[in-house]
């Protein structure tokens, strides 16, 4: 006997096989025309690129950390398969959501928490700052480079350890000079900062903040700059040197891939050169060949393992050895980094 279904249960069934997943992503700053936000939002314009109507994206911009985020949260859980969370400030809140949501999935970027719903995800983004030190250094006729920093969390510290540890390599006797906007946006304050940097003498600006304000105010200086988290080139045509940028659409794919294969898993996802999670974009042809040269070596030999950033000796900002010589800094550790390398100099703050 053959079975005939229904007309309308076939297209039931239809329909529910053709619903496209629902994805949102909570920025903390505007997403602007350059910086963190930015760069996730371009890997959320590759995932509408990428699947076509079988997604539908979304995003809230400028969401502070805290509490606020926490209700933001909850609110796109209710109409959404998965949330992407861009900001180390909203790891506790979104561990609190996703425990309220079990069958919506969360991932947190940067953070340490994890649960049967809530993944981690991050670049590696430290070894193309080892990179871009080695540039500044290279550009540094002061032998002095400003860096204007967010917060003083593990990433922060990281990737500034990394970049001193870049410019060391090439100029040993180089110093980094730090600064803190203590907000991810600030571009008044990060241009004020800047020009504070440049008057104690750094000729080469760096940072890990959200906007192009020290590209912008190095510029108008006459100093150099590397941009940070996108290609900030525009923004400094003949400061900017080359800039520190994610490429967020292939971590954002895979996770999108994997719910729709039914295959999604809570990890802690950390991609870095090797998987071109991040890199070195915009590099000026002011930069010398032999330097790009070198540059290119470092980046070679990291992709291989031959070359192990925190491998030691590594003295920290007091002159002590923290790490020893024959021994490298495991995952965790550098997850976990709250301390500075000899070189680094000005506000140090801890946590």
């Amino acid at each position: 006997m053959k079975l005939i279904l229904p007309i309308w249960l076939f297209l039931l069934s239809f329909s529910a096989a053709a619903e496209p997943l629902r994805v949102a992503f909570v920025y903390v700053s505007p997403v602007g025309d350059a910086g963190w936000s930015y760069s996730h939002d371009l890997g959320r314009q590759h995932l509408e690129q990428k699947f076509g109507d079988d997604v539908i994206t979304s995003f809230v911009d400028s969401v502070p950390e805290g509490r606020k985020a926490r209700k933001v949260l909850a609110q796109l859980a209710e109409e959404n398969d998965i949330i992407f969370g861009t900001s180390w400030g909203y790891m506790v809140p979104m561990e609190r959501v996703a425990a309220e949501f079990p069958n919506v999935k969360f991932e947190h970027a940067t953070g340490l928490r994890r649960g049967d719903n809530l993944s981690t995800y991050a670049t590696r983004v430290y070894e193309a700052r080892y990179l871009s030190g080695m540039v500044a250094a290279a550009m540094s006729k002061s032998n002095q480079i400003g860096y204007v920093a967010a917060f003083p969390i593990s990433e922060v510290i990281r990737g500034l350890n990394a970049f001193t540890l870049g410019a060391q390599a090439v100029k040993p006797d180089i110093k980094v000079m730090v600064e803190w906007t203590m907000a991810w946006y600030a571009p008044a304050k990060a241009k004020k900062l800047s020009h504070k940097l440049i008057n104690k003498g750094a000729d080469v600006l760096a940072q890990h903040t959200d906007t192009p304000a020290p590209v912008e105010v190095a510029q108008a200086r006459g100093v150099y700059a590397i941009g940070y988290h996108s290609d900030m080139s525009a923004f400094g045509a003949d400061s900017h040197l080359a800039s520190v940028v994610h490429d967020w659409g292939n971590v954002y794919e895979q996770s999108i891939q994997a719910l729709m294969d039914k295959n999604w898993g809570a990890q802690d996802l950390w991609l870095g050169l090797q998987a071109n999670a991040s890199k070195l974009s915009g590099m000026s042809s002011k930069v010398p060949r032999q330097v790009i040269q070198r540059v290119n070596g470092a980046q070679q030999n990291i992709k291989d393992g031959t070359l192990n950033i925190f491998a030691g000796p590594i003295k920290n900002h007091k002159g002590r050895v923290r790490i020893k010589a024959g021994r490298k800094l495991s995952d965790d550790d550098l997850r976990r980094m709250n301390w500075y390398v000899q070189g680094v100099e000005g506000d140090l703050k801890f946590f």
